[in-house]
């Protein structure tokens, strides 16, 4: 096999060499061949367009597109090169086979057009086969892609090629558009223009399938790791109770470092109903040396108090040291402000100066509040512990005993007189600085007279406005003492209506809540056209019969909806349409 395999390699490179030699010596007949096939001939002298780690291994492109490809070379790769400039098309080489040539289309004609590419796709459509190609003519041109796992092969010139892997359809294509001849032979029979595209087949769809759900487990085996990776552990079993159990659980209560663990354990055995009548002895021991460590949790509280105390001492010296720096910067800005010193600096330099002088006097005053904040938070601390100590502290005073409280309260007295003195040097240094920036005569906007003109005219338009105000309370007061004359009016106007129709005997004990009623409303509302002539047309008329009391109602609730007044006439019509009976001198009379 060896022998035969060298054989035939040594014939294709024999071959190979002879056609070379016959293509460098004649190209007349390899041109009159490609314009029988509609090919036309290009040479490649020059830059080389395809590089070489995708064209086929043993082409030189010296020699043009004329140049045989000998087919048993070992390595042999059918790989589509990569997209050129876009103002030139990509060109193709002739490939020879043992039965067959293959030849480029015409590089100005654009490339083949393929389908989408199903999912898992390792079977190409080969259509445009020669009649008389036969299968082995088929494997010979597509083993050069890949390895071919089966061909089927159909009567009407196409196949179908299924390769082991999805990279090698990718080479077939760059098959596609290659003119096939079987041999020398310009029979019509012997020749096609070969398409290849893309296929779908149920097996590769299967085969997709399957991968993408391994691909899934195996994320999921992944995330799960990850997940168990990032969990914390589990807390390890709480044994049950028992004498031995609980005998090494009262030894590890008793350790400061192993407390919290036996605390849990202790809880969860109580929490179980381990307590029982036989051991309700040794539970009580247990809780008893826990409540041991409250004494120790205590001190530990106040030598954590006493250290926090410390780093605030601490944390308020520095900041009272950077507001000293900060007050002697502001020292020497306001001593270059003097006038014996000023004048002999430039514009520019008296600029840059008040500047700073400007932006330190802010950091000094933001610092200056912060402190005081600080002290005002002791202040209040100190005061809530006076008017109410916590047990934390009354154990501790115990502790300490009467002479530490003493000297405790006389030193935070101490203390807090000193901050008060403190403070007070503070506002009294701005109130100098305060007041010798005003008086500076370069200053224009802190003049006195300025500031007192300011402050006269503000006072002047604050006066001017409680007038105006003064003026309002006094109308609507006014408006108020009326509204209340007119309220008295007209309950007085109900009661006597209310005696009057009491005192008539015709009026009908159904309607007797109903007119008193309709009769305030049309007494209310005829009080804003002429509340004194329809008042006392009112008290000079008597009710005599239920008419009058309807009537009245109506005019009431006319008036009532027209509240700036109406004339007789439009009043009259209006009646009309309810009663027909109710004569113009009649409604006049009311």
């Amino acid at each position: 096999m060896a022998s035969t395999a060298d054989g035939v390699g040594s014939l294709g490179a024999e071959h190979h060499l002879s056609v070379h030699d016959h293509v460098v010596n004649d190209h007349g007949a390899w041109a009159t061949a490609m314009n029988n096939l509609g090919i036309v001939p290009m040479g490649l002298s020059g830059q080389q367009l395809v590089s070489d780690s995708l064209c086929i291994q043993g082409f030189d492109p010296g020699l043009g597109l004329l140049a045989p490809i000998n087919p048993m070379i070992a390595g042999i790769s059918l790989v589509p090169p990569p997209p050129g400039p876009p103002e030139m098309p990509i060109i193709k080489e002739i490939i020879h086979c043992q039965s067959c040539t293959l030849f480029p289309q015409n590089p100005n004609l654009l490339p083949p057009s393929t389908r989408e590419r199903p999912p898992g796709c390792k079977t190409v459509f080969v259509g445009g086969l020669p009649e008389n190609a036969s299968e082995e003519i088929i494997r010979e041109v597509f083993d050069q892609c890949g390895e071919i796992i089966a061909i089927r092969k159909s009567k009407k010139n196409f196949c179908h090629i299924r390769f082991s892997e999805e990279f090698m359809v990718d080479k077939s294509l760059y098959l596609s558009g290659y003119r096939m001849r079987i041999g020398s032979s310009t029979d019509k029979k012997d020749s096609g223009r070969m398409h290849v595209d893309f296929a779908q087949a149920r097996d590769d769809l299967y085969e997709w399938e399957c991968q993408q759900r391994l691909l899934a487990r195996e994320e999921r085996h992944r995330r799960k790791i990850h997940e168990d990776f990032l969990r914390p552990p589990s807390p390890p079993p709480i044994m049950h109770f028992s004498e031995h159990e609980a005998g090494q659980l009262a030894e590890r209560l008793k350790d400061d470092h192993k407390f919290s663990e036996a605390t849990a354990v202790l809880f969860t055995w109580i929490d179980r109903g381990e307590v029982s009548r036989r051991s309700a002895n040794n539970f009580y021991s247990m809780i008893q040396s826990a409540n041991s460590h409250v004494r120790r949790l205590m001190s530990e509280k106040a030598q954590h108090e006493e250290e926090m105390e410390l780093a605030k001492e601490t944390f308020k010296n520095a900041l009272l040291a950077i507001l000293t720096q900060f007050e002697q910067i502001t020292a020497v800005f306001t001593a270059a402000s003097r006038q014996k010193a000023w004048d002999h600096f430039s514009k520019a330099q008296r600029k840059n100066i008040d500047i700073w002088r400007k932006q330190c006097e802010e950091l000094r005053n933001a610092h200056s509040e912060e402190i005081m904040g600080i002290r005002r938070e002791e202040e209040m601390e100190m005061s809530d512990d006076d008017s109410d100590e916590s047990p934390c502290k009354k154990i501790r005073m115990e502790e300490n005993g009467v002479c530490g409280q003493s000297g405790a309260s006389l030193r935070e007295e101490n203390d807090s007189l000193r901050w008060q003195l403190d403070a007070y040097r503070n506002e009294v240094e701005l109130l100098r600085k305060e007041q010798g920036k005003a008086c500076r005569p370069d200053d224009p906007e802190h003049f006195p007279d300025t500031h007192t003109h300011l402050l006269q005219q503000s006072m002047h338009n604050m006066q001017q406005q409680l007038l105006s105000l003064q003026e309002q309370l006094r109308s609507k007061e006014v408006v108020l003492e009326q509204a209340r004359d007119e309220h008295r009016y007209l309950q007085g106007e109900v009661l006597a209506l209310r005696d009057k129709m009491l005192t008539n005997g015709d009026v009908v004990e159904g309607n007797n809540g109903e007119t008193p009623e309709k009769v305030v409303n049309g007494c209310a509302t005829t009080l804003y056209r002429s509340r004194d002539r329809r008042s006392e047309a009112a008290m000079r008329g008597a009710l005599t019969s239920e008419r009058e009391a309807l009537l009245l109602g109506i005019i009431s609730t006319f008036l009532h909806v027209h509240p700036f007044g109406a004339n007789i006439d439009y009043l009259w019509s209006y009646i009309q349409r309810l009663d027909t009976t109710v004569s113009f001198f009649t409604l006049n009379s009311h």
